[in-house]
């Protein structure tokens, strides 16, 4: 391992990317740390503190913090998200989107681009409803969230973060361009894991304390032992697949020989990677919005009380949507039909399973079975909690962890030689 991580530096290539990809995150920290002008950023952090659980302290999360303190990368990469997951829907019910996926890359770029323009009008909304929301609060109650409320606040607001919205979809694109790929998925990470310092801190002050007496260094010994065995499971996961192999047909094409080759088909067993928990959390945080209008209603307020993080009926919720998005952005990605009459065109086929139609059915049937695998695995480790520092409440490991496994939403699964 350690002779790998040594050719990282002595490969110039290899080592540009490497340095290109730190100065960028470094950036986007440096971000993370320049506040919003016209901002009570302390009155602001303790308003966050009241507001864990809720969907405020969801997205928070994903802003690496930058949300409570309002800074210029407040809204974090969540617009892109959400442009991206927009998209990828429509792809399945519109069908100009889905005839201009299908065009290759060209199409790609298209879409791509169209990803921009709407990230920028959803951070740009955003921006809007955070600008306002601030303001009544520094209006209502004496609380003084701003510190010159009115239209110049609002439309400075506006153009602060939206502009940090796009320098971070900016930043991804470079880290996937000219880095070692996957920006969006390191800009989550590197967002996620700075509050590890702190927890380490704090875990270390708690020994130091003994703060559960006797149990203290035993507890802390099977922390280590359960965060090893754990990390251990996901790169385990992550990393498997299923192979199904493919056998090609020999062909003589002018007077050269072709075909005759032994390949396979890999199918990752997270196919979705992390789409399914942020899906399924998303969806599970919209109520929130409404709680605060109806909690106090007799006929519905338990509902919305049911729905709130670690609930039972929340949990559940919780489980049976990672299961559903897992099959549903597995089915938008890959198209098993596609899939057999390539193999057909091209003269493949699986051993013992004819082409065609049973080639189609074969395949869905094996990427049904890993599918079911992949969300249960979801489901067990999304719940896993870590600690981050003293302040907040405990984060799913799954955020922090399987958000640097990011799809890179293939159409269809490529075919690689045995």
């Amino acid at each position: 391992m350690f002779e790998k991580l040594a050719n990282i530096f002595r490969v110039p290539d290899l080592r540009l990317r490497v340095l290109f990809t730190l100065a960028m995150l470094a950036v986007y920290r440096l971000g993370g740390h320049i506040p919003t002008p016209g901002i009570n950023g302390e009155l602001l952090s303790q308003f966050f503190d009241q507001q864990r659980g809720t969907v405020l302290g969801f997205v928070d999360l994903f802003s690496g913090g930058n949300l409570r303190r309002l800074t210029v990368f407040a809204l974090g990469i969540m617009p892109y998200i959400t442009a991206s997951i927009i998209l990828q829907l429509l792809t399945v019910v519109y069908e100009p989107l889905a005839k201009l996926q299908k065009e290759g890359e060209l199409g790609r770029k298209k879409i791509t681009q169209w990803t921009r323009y709407l990230t920028v009008i959803l951070g740009a909304l955003q921006s809007l409803g955070i600008a306002v929301t601030l303001e009544k609060g520094s209006v209502s109650g004496g609380t003084q969230y701003v510190v010159n409320p009115g239209p110049g606040f609002v439309i400075l607001t506006v153009i602060t973060l939206t502009a940090g919205t796009a320098f971070i979809m900016w930043l991804g694109e470079q880290i996937t361009e000219r880095g070692v790929g996957n920006g969006m998925s390191l800009l989550i990470f590197a967002g996620i894991v700075v509050g590890l310092p702190r927890g380490i801190a704090d875990l270390y002050e708690k020994v130091q304390t003994r703060a559960w007496g006797a149990f203290t260094v035993p507890a802390m010994v099977m922390l280590i032992v359960v965060m090893i065995v754990v990390v251990a499971f996901i790169v385990f996961v992550e990393r498997s697949e299923r192979r199904i192999a493919v056998q090609y047909a020999k062909r003589i094409v002018g007077r050269k020989m072709m075909g005759g080759q032994s390949t396979y088909m890999p199918f990752r067993v997270n196919a979705g990677g992390v789409m399914p928990v942020i899906f399924a959390s998303s969806i599970l945080s919209a109520p929130l919005f409404l709680a605060n209008y109806f909690k106090n209603s007799r006929g519905i307020g338990w509902i919305f009380d049911a729905l709130r993080g670690g609930e039972p009926l929340y949990v559940f919720l919780y489980m049976i949507g990672i299961v559903f998005f897992a099959y549903f952005y597995v089915s938008i990605i890959f198209d098993p039909a596609r899939v057999a009459d390539d193999m057909r065109r091209y003269g493949g086929f699986i051993p013992g399973i004819r082409p065609g139609k049973r080639t189609q059915e074969y395949v869905n049937q094996v990427l049904t079975r890993l599918t079911l695998v992949g969300g249960l695995y979801l489901c067990v480790v999304s719940p896993i909690p870590c600690p981050t520092n003293s302040r907040t409440t405990l984060k799913p490991l799954a955020s922090t962890i399987s958000c640097t496994v990011a799809p890179t939403s293939p159409t269809v699964l490529p075919i690689r030689a045995a």
